[in-house]
């Protein structure tokens, strides 16, 4: 059966969601440049989350630091910054709720045994152990999108990966539900992130069924890569991105360029204030990316 979520029509909402392990690196100014971008065109309400579920992660002070960052690019972000770490009362709520209606249940299942593979629902049926971890039970089901830059993308989680895990062994939710709860309560309707998330998009509509949640519009922009092919990113101990003293176009510049638009030369940016550039950008997403239905 092929399961196409309803789509949220109204105002624009987007959002940023950065986890505070470290300070913001090429590859998030990235998703940020185009997340800002595509709201903007849209004349909708830029949100900014702090990711910070995931508390072994989380660097002291880095919340503070990634919206000096994004400040100093000329990003700005509407209404308060939401915490993920002072939402656990509601994500609770969701749980007990799935739970009540037998859509979650415990797993006693270590990671070792379930490390790259799918799981094989070994639990669902009970087990005699403790549970380690709580799985939502996923549908046997074709869910499928059309993602505004990736295209069109159909995917059956249970047959790819099984029931996924929604509370973890050391009791945080995970990353999976707490992301559908966020984007439902703050009215999310479009979401612009990083192409590493494109898998996880279908295992979320699962979860939004069974919320009866709207399914926003989705864009997966491409990666920046090192130079061993890796993704950037905190873990590979990607560099912080300039926030001082710097000129801020010209990294803003470069991720303009991966995402297809041809990049200003160097007397442009020399010549450019911040405000000239994001006029400009704005004017080149909206000749590829504003939706044809804007306001």
């Amino acid at each position: 059966m092929l399961s196409n979520t309803t789509k949220y029509s109204g105002r624009y909402t987007g959002r940023f969601a950065p986890s505070p392990s470290g300070p913001l690196h090429l590859g998030s100014l990235l998703a940020a440049l185009a997340s800002y971008l595509d709201a903007s065109v849209h004349n909708g309400q830029w949100l900014l989350r702090i990711e910070d579920i995931d508390t072994p992660r989380v660097v002291s002070g880095a919340d503070s630091q990634i919206m000096q960052q994004l400040e100093f690019y000329g990003m700005h972000w509407d209404g308060s910054v939401v915490y993920q770490s002072n939402r656990i009362a509601r994500y609770e709520e969701i749980f007990e709720n799935l739970r009540a209606r037998d859509l979650v249940y415990g797993c006693s299942c270590t990671r070792r045994e379930t490390a790259d593979r799918r799981y094989d629902g070994k639990c669902r049926e009970g087990t005699s152990l403790p549970p380690r971890s709580w799985r939502l039970i996923m549908p046997d089901k074709l869910y499928s999108f059309e993602d505004r830059m990736a295209g069109h993308v159909q995917q059956n989680p249970f047959l790819e990966v099984g029931d996924i895990i929604v509370k973890r062994a050391d009791g945080l939710f995970a990353y999976q539900m707490v992301v559908v709860v966020d984007d439902m309560d703050q009215g999310v309707t479009d979401i612009v992130r990083g192409r590493d998330l494109l898998d996880s998009t279908c295992r979320q509509m699962a979860l939004m069924d069974y919320l009866n949640v709207a399914m926003p519009s989705y864009m997966h922009v491409p990666l920046i890569l090192d130079e061993h092919g890796r993704k950037l990113s905190k873990q590979n101990h990607a560099s912080a991105i300039e926030s001082t003293n710097s000129n801020p176009i010209v990294n803003l510049n470069y991720c303009l360029g991966i995402l297809g638009f041809e990049r200003f030369n160097f007397t442009e940016i020399s010549d450019m204030s911040l405000e000239d550039f994001w006029s400009k950008a704005c004017e080149l997403w909206a000749t590829k990316y504003r939706k044809q239905n804007a306001l």
